[in-house]
Formats: structure tokens, sequence, C-alpha cells
């Protein structure tokens, strides 16, 4: 072997030993600083999350591409568009989907212990109204808007209503932004 096994492999050379790893750049004294890629613009879309991740981030009221601006500008009006990234989320038309998506969920939540207590107590009629409308309807109200942003989610991933631009843009790897974010005021 022309070189020792334990030779001393600090300062410069270390650096002359050791391959260069992506991104990093010598300084004086032999050490190595690593610095970004900067080869990809620090302006450049985010890509399409994986399917739940675009559903997760929808249902928090987070924007399904970059997960920081907002989904909401009130309980369920869609922003026109993401505050950070610009994908312009109010071309998403969710429409019906989500009241019945919601009333889906909470049916099967709810109707069976409707049916239990029926079955175990067979309660009077009117306290099953008592009961279970105004449950039922906490329940919807409080489903609907993260049901809402879930869809929205849904549909930008999948393509549907005005996303077909984004989508192609977003794989396309175009670089620049997509849209101009919305003024803030």
């Amino acid at each position: 072997m022309d070189q020792p096994l334990d030779r001393d492999l600090s300062g410069p050379a270390r650096a002359a030993a050791a391959p260069p790893l992506p991104g990093a750049v010598p300084e004086n004294g032999g050490t190595v600083r690593w610095q970004p890629d900067r080869s990809v613009p620090p302006n450049a879309p985010d890509p399409l999350p994986p399917f739940f991740t675009a559903l997760g981030r929808g249902a928090m009221n987070r924007c399904p591409v970059c997960g920081v601006g907002k989904v909401f500008a009130g309980y369920l009006r869609v922003v026109p568009a993401c505050s950070h990234c610009g994908t312009p989320l109010g071309e998403l038309r969710a429409d019906d989907a989500p009241p019945y998506f919601t009333i889906f969920i909470v049916g099967h939540l709810l109707l069976p212990p409707v049916f239990w207590v029926e079955a175990a107590y067979e309660p009077p009629m009117w306290v099953h109204m008592a009961i279970w409308l105004p449950l039922f309807a906490a329940a919807c109200t409080l489903l609907l808007r993260p049901v809402k942003g879930a869809t929205v989610g849904l549909m930008l991933k999948l393509g549907f209503g005005g996303g077909e631009k984004v989508k192609a843009e977003l794989e396309a790897g175009e670089t620049g932004p997509l849209r101009e974010p919305p003024p803030r005021g």
C-alpha cells in the first residue's frame, strides 16, 4: 500500500482525501462548509404533495401544495389564491361534495348509537328528536369546514376544476412562481 491506514486526516489532508460532498465548499484552513444547492431557483413552485398529505393539509385549513397559506377566508369561503405559494385555490369549485361527504361521515358515526339507544331503552320519539337532531346539526356544522378543505386538497391533487393548469405547471417543474400572491391588505 502506498499510504498507511492510521494517517492523520485533519485539516487540509482530510479535505483532500475525502470525496467532495454535494454543495461542499472548501474554506481556508481546509475545512469544508456546506451550502444549499443553488441550481434550483428559490422561487420554484412546490411539487404536488402525496394524496393523503394534500387531504390532511386541506382539512387543517392549510394550502394543500405548500402547507403554509390558508384555504379559507371565512367559514367556508375559499381564498382566491394561497398567500404563500400563489396556488389558485379559488378556481377549485367543491360545490355539493363537502356536504355530501359530511352527511355520510356523521351518519356513519351517529346512526349506530341512535339504533342502540332505540333497541336498549325504547324512548319516546320526542326524546330522540331532542337528543339526536341537535347532535347531528352540531356534528355536521363542525365537520363541514375540514371536509371542505380536504375536498379542495383532493380536487387539486386529482386535477379537477381549474387545477389542470396548476397540476401541469407543478409536474413540469417550471421555474418561477405560479401566480403572483394576492396583495395583503
